[in-house]
């Protein structure tokens, strides 16, 4: 198939409706985000949600390769991190033009074999001014082989986040949580939500929690803490989490201007990490209320 990369734009409106839902999902006690209030650190993700044609979806449930994405042969699709910049507000309601362009695809060779490196450069306009700009990086990789399938846990009703410490917080996912996060991020990756799939076709030990959910529940805990006037944050998926696997979500070093933040989880005895976020405040923009 021949590709070549090429710039898709777009005007989107900023959705009350899944704002509404991500605050329902995560369901912390922040007040309320409304019509002309900014965006949260990376809720545009949610806010901005891209619903493919049903005819236009591959078998994983993504949008199938070959049209805005190049056709990568390899089955594992992940989100492995990126970069956001912060130049204004993005506020509900607003009608945001977006520019997007695939920016390289790298061929690599990782312990676990062949691999490939997609990195997508965003950016969003609020009529001629430029407010957020992003990079992301997706990584392809081969099948894996089939894991044991972990036991379903029974969790009671909760929210996702819990302070156990301080700038400690536990996390609990469940299959409803990933499923409503889905839904509200147009994301169809059937390794979020189809066990059968993911387990047996994807080789997973279970259902696999977004990259972005885990991104943004730190982005979360950031200001559940207090921080606010966020103009810069990067973020690395380093390995999967797995529906109902235990994890926390702590502040790990704070250096001038940028706090970083890691989600971690048990593995083999150990606290491995899983996702590491890492933002920089400008205090003028707090100072002169700029967030609002």
């Amino acid at each position: 198939m021949d590709w070549e990369p090429h710039t898709v734009v777009d005007e989107a409106l900023v959705d009350p409706a899944p704002v509404a839902a991500l605050q329902v999902l995560l369901d912390d006690g922040l007040p309320p985000v409304g019509p002309g209030d900014p965006l949260p650190p990376l809720w545009h993700w949610v806010a901005l949600p891209r619903w493919s044609p049903s005819s236009l979806l591959g078998l994983d449930g993504h949008p199938a390769r070959g049209g805005f994405l190049p056709p990568v042969e390899l089955p594992r699709r992940m989100f492995a991190g990126g970069e956001v910049t912060v130049h204004g507000p993005v506020r509900v309601g607003d009608v945001v033009r977006r520019e997007a362009a695939v920016t390289s695809v790298e061929h690599k060779h990782g312990r676990s074999g062949e691999l490939v490196v997609v990195t997508v450069v965003t950016r969003h306009f609020r009529g001629d001014v430029l407010a957020v700009e992003e990079t992301q990086d997706l990584i392809y990789r081969g099948a894996g082989g089939r894991s044991a399938p972990e036991p379903v846990r029974e969790l009671a009703p909760a929210p996702p986040l819990a302070r156990t410490g301080e700038w400690t917080w536990a996390l609990r996912t469940d299959p409803s949580l990933l499923m409503r996060f889905s839904a509200a991020t147009a994301n169809a990756h059937r390794i979020h939500y189809d066990h059968p799939y993911a387990t047996q076709v994807e080789g997973y030990p279970g259902l696999v929690v977004h990259g972005p959910l885990m991104t943004i529940l730190l982005a979360e805990v950031a200001r559940l803490e207090g921080v606010s006037g966020v103009t810069r944050l990067t973020h690395r998926n380093l390995a999967p989490l797995f529906c109902g696997a235990p994890a926390t979500l702590r502040r790990t070093a704070v250096d001038g201007a940028a706090t970083t933040f890691q989600l971690v989880s048990p593995a083999q005895g150990e606290e491995t990490p899983r996702t590491t976020l890492t933002l920089w405040v400008d205090e003028t923009r707090v100072e002169k209320g700029n967030d609002r």
